[in-house]
């Protein structure tokens, strides 16, 4: 599928399971340049937005976290906003390459959350979503399921809000054209300490 006036957006929120300078979380912290880069290098990516007083690509609106971040104790949490060309290019990047890596190793950096930690949803071309979207499109898909607006890879829809199965076979297609791009970073990766 190709969304035509239409782009994928996705964002994603947790917790970690400590302060951003606690030794748990350095794991994370040393792989997020290398995702951030897996990404971009990835096909059918399209933007991230950045953070707010950081280097980096330009943010998307000020940052806001989804309520789920109350009574937590963090004031912040990882997080991130961008858009791609279809499902099955965010697919093939998320479950393969340096990304996969680092979902292997999530649970040692972050919290269980009691919410889905991620929401995806289309946005027309001509423009992109901010924080405040991500986080209310996340709440609406904890507290009402996937549906045309909110959705899951396992629940998808297409840009038309019908129901909409992935086409695994291009997604294997595309995790193959993925892999010599990411080839350096994912050797950096796998030697890093968790």
């Amino acid at each position: 599928m190709t969304a035509g006036a239409h782009r994928l957006a996705m964002y994603n929120f947790g917790l970690h399971v400590g302060p951003y300078d606690a030794p748990e979380v350095q794991g994370f912290l040393r792989r997020e340049p290398a995702n951030f880069a897996a990404a971009e290098r990835a096909a059918g990516f399209i933007g991230r937005s950045g953070y707010s007083g950081e280097p980096g690509p330009h943010s998307w609106g000020p940052q806001v976290f989804p309520r789920f971040i109350e009574g937590s104790g963090f004031d912040s949490g990882p997080s991130s906003l961008s858009l791609w060309r279809d499902i099955e290019s965010l697919m093939a990047f998320t479950y393969a390459g340096v990304h996969a890596d680092a979902l292997k190793n999530a649970r040692n950096w972050n919290s269980k959350g009691y919410w889905p930690p991620l929401v995806l949803w289309w946005v027309e071309t001509d423009r992109n979503p901010d924080w405040r979207e991500g986080a209310e499109r996340l709440e609406h898909l904890h507290d009402h399921g996937p549906g045309p607006g909110a959705f899951t890879f396992k629940q998808a829809f297409d840009p038309e809000g019908l129901p909409y199965e992935v086409d695994r076979e291009r997604v294997k297609v595309l995790v193959g054209e993925n892999a010599p791009g990411q080839a350096d970073l994912l050797e950096k990766v796998r030697v890093m300490p968790v």
